[in-house]
């Protein structure tokens, strides 16, 4: 029996590669994300995992491979074949709705969260600090209610479809300002808040957008373990609402108590792909992250148990 990421991918990265100059950050990378689970990309420092990041989300053109996003169930084979076709036909992306494959490669970044509907947050927090709470969750939805408003004209005319387009970004917003604790401080400045309640606004903020696949770099960076337990629930909570998640995380009791699926790399090429168990127990990855040689891997693993 194969694995549930393999049986429906909605991310499939196909030997990926990423050359700056004389180096190359990522060499001839293939994994899966698997539809509406949490799947980690978990590596030493300097192993390629931001670089990767940043090919999914358009801020890279990679130099080789081919980065493929599904919004819809379907049949493996028949997903397949219409990604061959849409390979073949030179497009950036094919169908509408649940039929819509797009291939992230060809796509300018504001695409890639626009019409492949892939959200990203970053190491460094990068909320609107000046802005309040609600404000951060409303901008995140500026691309709806732009369109709403004929592009500003609905707006200044004062046109019901507007208004309803704008009650319904608001009504949106309050939903998650209730899932992340934060109704109370609503009006307040978002550079405020405490550090954890930036990040959970944060990631609040790149799921107004609405997207199918959330890329969160880091995301328990800095957190203590109250609020590393908050996260786990809050990124819990939306791969069971249907989303599903990429994650870089050094943190390893994150990573272990929430991803379904591991994917581990060192020096841009990947050593292990599995389940947390199947992560924890491979000797190349005991041997990356302790920095021992190929000898010492059976040493390594034992005292690891």
């Amino acid at each position: 029996m194969g694995a549930t990421w393999d049986a429906d991918p909605i991310l499939d990265v196909e030997h990926l590669t990423m050359r700056f100059g004389g180096l190359t950050a990522v060499d001839d990378l293939s994994f899966v994300a698997g539809r509406n689970e949490i799947t980690a990309l978990i590596g030493p420092n300097g192993a390629g995992k931001t670089t990767v990041f940043n090919c999914i989300t358009g801020f890279y053109k990679p130099s080789e491979g081919r980065l493929s996003v599904r919004h819809g169930r379907g049949d493996a084979k028949e997903g397949a074949d219409r990604l061959a076709r849409l390979t073949m036909s030179g497009r950036r992306h094919r169908g509408r709705g649940e039929d819509a494959v797009f291939l992230l490669e060809r796509m300018p970044e504001n695409e890639v969260t626009a019409k492949a509907r892939v959200a990203r947050t970053f190491q460094n927090i990068r909320l609107f600090a000046g802005m309040t709470v609600l404000e951060n969750l409303l901008t995140a939805q500026h691309n709806s209610l732009m369109r709403a408003s004929g592009f500003t004209v609905g707006g200044i005319l004062g046109l019901p479809s507007y208004y309803r387009a704008q009650a319904q970004a608001i009504e949106f917003s309050r939903q998650w300002l209730e899932r992340i604790d934060l109704v109370d401080r609503a009006d307040d400045a978002a550079g405020e808040l405490p550090y954890g309640d930036q990040r959970r606004l944060e990631i609040a903020r790149a799921m107004c957008t609405k997207p199918v696949l959330l890329c969160l770099d880091e995301p328990a960076a800095g957190l203590n373990p109250r609020e590393s337990a908050q996260l786990n629930t809050l990124l819990r909570s939306i791969r069971d609402d249907g989303a599903s998640i990429l994650l870089i995380e050094h943190d390893m009791a994150v990573v272990m108590g929430i991803s379904d699926h591991i994917v581990v790399l060192d020096y841009g090429q990947k050593i292990s792909d599995g389940t947390p168990e199947a992560v924890r127990e491979d000797p190349a990855v005991i041997a990356a992250y302790l920095g021992i040689a190929d000898d010492d891997n059976a040493v390594a693993q034992g005292a690891t148990r």
